[in-house]
């Protein structure tokens, strides 16, 4: 019966994995503030991060003070302040990227302000009410069902050393193939129990975005100053992004959308060098920032925190990269922030999605 006593390593690994891929896909569903849906009452800038991600915030935030003439953007895709005061906090982030020479190329400001922590905290506002998964749980979810996957091939691994030391003595020292079998049979259970979530956005996210899809345009009744003309404008950009806002301003919105496309690029790009390189998915690019990874489904928002060349060394708690419509570096108290900054890697939470889709 010796040999029976192999199977109670992989039984330990595999419950150990179990209860962690329990734990992790509990976290990812936990809402700590939960609250009725807002209904169309969700703020400007609140509603583009659940539809588009920080990309789209931004996009939304930037259209916003063009409108109300706080910034001037040229043909080439130049941003210039006006002096007018910020209207937010992720106006004063984009004053903050600018910075004191008064102007930025747009897309080193759009990277930028993406990764401030303005942006970023709409991301875990809008996950304290549960319309929203935070990108490091899932992750952890992730990584969680991976341990799981090899605790099983741990019990495959096991049971095959147990017979070939077998010497074929008597037929009671022999392995017992059920213990075995009935591990497998208790990892299918739990890798089919801890399916992970899919898309970042939740149930009631989804809810909350069909309230405000209605049959009638939506207008923000907040986020927006009374004075500022161009409501229904923003609200479709913040829902729907560029391509269905109507612009009037045609040279606008082919330098956002040039910006846009030059960010998936770099998304592309990064990924393709992360993928065959050391600077995989848990490599440190490390900022404050967690809400700009893709979650790789269809639905979903997905982030583009990407950045342009050089890799960053600041790390505080999380990682970085890529970009898509929805971790990122450069926050207010990160170095990743220039637009010569990279975070190469595609962060635990993959910076490589498109935040700022549209």
């Amino acid at each position: 019966m010796w040999h029976n006593s192999y199977f109670l390593i992989p039984a330990v690994l595999l419950v150990a994995a179990a209860v962690y891929a329990a734990h992790t896909r509990q976290r990812v569903r936990h809402v700590p503030y939960p609250q009725g849906l807002p209904g169309r009452g969700l703020p400007l800038l609140d509603a583009a991060f659940l539809a588009g991600g920080p990309g789209r915030v931004f996009d939304t935030a930037l259209v916003r003070m063009h409108l109300g003439e706080q910034v001037v953007i040229s043909r080439s895709g130049l941003v210039t302040l006006t002096g007018a005061k910020p209207y937010d906090a992720v106006d004063q982030a984009v004053h903050d990227a600018v910075g004191p020479t008064g102007s930025r190329e747009l897309g080193a400001l759009r990277r930028m302000v993406m990764r401030s922590a303005a942006v970023q905290e709409i991301g875990d506002r809008l996950a304290d009410r549960g319309l929203m998964r935070r990108p490091e749980r899932m992750q952890r979810a992730r990584t969680a069902r991976r341990l799981l996957w090899l605790a099983m091939l741990d019990v495959v691994v096991f049971a095959v050393l147990a017979l070939l030391l077998d010497d074929n003595e008597a037929l009671y020292d022999r392995p017992n193939l059920l213990i075995p079998g009935f591990l497998l049979f208790l990892g299918a259970i739990a890798l089919a129990t801890s399916s992970p979530a899919k898309g970042r956005i939740t149930p009631a996210g989804q809810r909350q975005l069909t309230l405000m899809q209605g049959s009638t345009p939506w207008t923000p009744s907040s986020g927006i100053s009374p004075r500022l003309a161009g409501g229904a404008v923003l609200g479709a950009l913040a829902l729907g992004g560029l391509a269905v806002a109507g612009l009037e301003n045609l040279e606008l919105e082919e330098a956002m959308m040039a910006a846009a496309a030059q960010e998936e690029a770099v998304r592309q790009a990064t990924a393709s060098a992360s993928s065959s390189s050391s600077s995989s998915s848990s490599s440190s690019c490390g900022s404050s920032a967690t809400w700009c990874g893709s979650s790789g489904s269809s639905g979903s928002s997905t982030s583009s925190c990407g950045s342009s060349t050089s890799s960053c060394g600041s790390s505080h708690h999380s990682s970085c990269g890529g970009s898509s419509h929805h971790s990122s570096c450069g926050s207010s108290h990160s170095t990743c922030g220039s637009s010569s900054s990279s975070c190469g890697s595609s962060c635990g939470s993959s910076c490589g999605g498109g935040c700022g889709g549209s």
